[in-house]
This record gives C-alpha cells, sequence and structure tokens, in this order.
C-alpha cells in the first residue's frame, strides 16, 4: 500500500446504488412504473439478477416486448417522480462519509459521476453534507438514458489535471466498469446496489461487499 502522499490515485464515485443506498427506493419506483403497463412487482433481489442498460431492454426483459414511446414517456415520469418522493428516507451507504473524509484529509482527490439528473443531484449531495468533499460533481444533464461511457469521457476532459490512469471508479454496475474501460480507468465495483454479484463478477473485474473494501483496494492500486 502506498505511504501517505505517495498514492496519486483518484477516485470517481458512482452515487445511486453506491454512495447513496438507493436500492429499495429504486426498485419501488420501478414498481411504481411497472404498474402503468400491467407488471406485478418485483422483489429486489429480481431487479439486481435482471437490471440492464438501457433501461428500455431491462423493462423489455421483463414486460416480453419493447415499451412504445407512449408507454416508455408514462413510466419514465412515474418512476422519477416516485423515486423523488422516495429517495427522502435514503441513506448514505455504511461508511461512505467517513471514507470521502479520510481520502480528502489525506490530500487525495475524488469526485462524483451520475447519470442522475445534475440539477437534481447537486442540491441532493449538498443536503448529505459531502460536496466538500469532491473536486467535481457531474449529473447527467441530456434526457434519461445516454451512455455512461460517454458521461465519463467528458468528466474526465473537465477535470483537466486527472489522467485516467491514475483513476479508479467505485460503481455498483456493469456500465461503470464499461465506462471506465472506455477512459482507460480501472474500476472496483460494489454488491450493494443495482446488480447481483455473478453480474458484477462476469464483468471481470474487483468485486467486493463494501465501500471499506473498496477504497482500500483502490490503495493497492495505485501507480
Amino acid at each position: 500500500m502506498a505511504k501517505h502522499g505517495e498514492n496519486r490515485t483518484h477516485l470517481v464515485w458512482d452515487w445511486n446504488g453506491t454512495l447513496l443506498d438507493d436500492i429499495h427506493a429504486v426498485v419501488g419506483a420501478t414498481n411504481s412504473a411497472f404498474a402503468e403497463v400491467g407488471l406485478a412487482p418485483i422483489t429486489v433481489e429480481r431487479y439486481r439478477s435482471t437490471y440492464c442498460v438501457p433501461i428500455p431492454l431491462f423493462y423489455e426483459r421483463l414486460l416480453g416486448r419493447t415499451p412504445n414511446d407512449a408507454e416508455w414517456q408514462r413510466m419514465d415520469v412515474v418512476f422519477h417522480d416516485a423515486y423523488a418522493e422516495l429517495r427522502a428516507a435514503c441513506l448514505l451507504t455504511d461508511g461512505a462519509a467517513e471514507l470521502l473524509a479520510g481520502w480528502r484529509r489525506d490530500g487525495r482527490s475524488q469526485s462524483l459521476l451520475s447519470m442522475h439528473g445534475h440539477e437534481q443531484l447537486i442540491p441532493t449531495v449538498r443536503g448529505y453534507g459531502i460536496e466538500e468533499h469532491f473536486v467535481r460533481v457531474d449529473g447527467r444533464t441530456g434526457p434519461s438514458g445516454g451512455s455512461k461511457a460517454l458521461h465519463m469521457e467528458r468528466h474526465f476532459a473537465a477535470l483537466g489535471t486527472v489522467a485516467p490512469e491514475h483513476a479508479v471508479v467505485i460503481g455498483d454496475a456493469v456500465d461503470d466498469a464499461v465506462a471506465a474501460a472506455h477512459v482507460g480507468a480501472r474500476v472496483v465495483l460494489f454488491t450493494g446496489g443495482s446488480h447481483d454479484r455473478a453480474a458484477l463478477e462476469a464483468a471481470g473485474v474487483p468485486v467486493v461487499d463494501s465501500l471499506a473494501e473498496a477504497v482500500a483496494l483502490a490503495e493497492a492500486m495505485a501507480l
């Protein structure tokens, strides 16, 4: 492990399902959206074993067909409205605040990249009292969906002085691994979010069960 002051590693944190323990809110909002097209509610376990991106493909896996444009628009609105209500009761993932504070206290940099809408993300992160720990916070600025790989590319361009090869992405989904590979960063995936362990391990990257393990592994990866 690198000594204090020798670790140049920059952490890029995911938000939903990683720093924010919101899987039950996500599944609850998903079930509200499913009710719009007559789908029965699913469990957290079913969600994790089925989830994929883009989201319309996830819906297709459960619906047995691709939602039409009107259905997709309606489901998307219902999901975000329900999620906004349920998210208010969500807490940060165990140890998240302490890990963020410790990384910053040691003089090391970190940022936050999310597919959550940017205008909603900024006040939400601020409300959890952790905004000061990040050198940059980027949420999605376009419509729902889109490519996290391209979002990651723009994030590093905006960071400017951080080289992807000196960064470790910590996320909870296969698309975090895809996005990291796209820019040449390393990645650690956390089992507390949208995928089950089997799906994460199939991505061929390190998988951990706690954020403390993720940070320790990121330190061990230091160049």
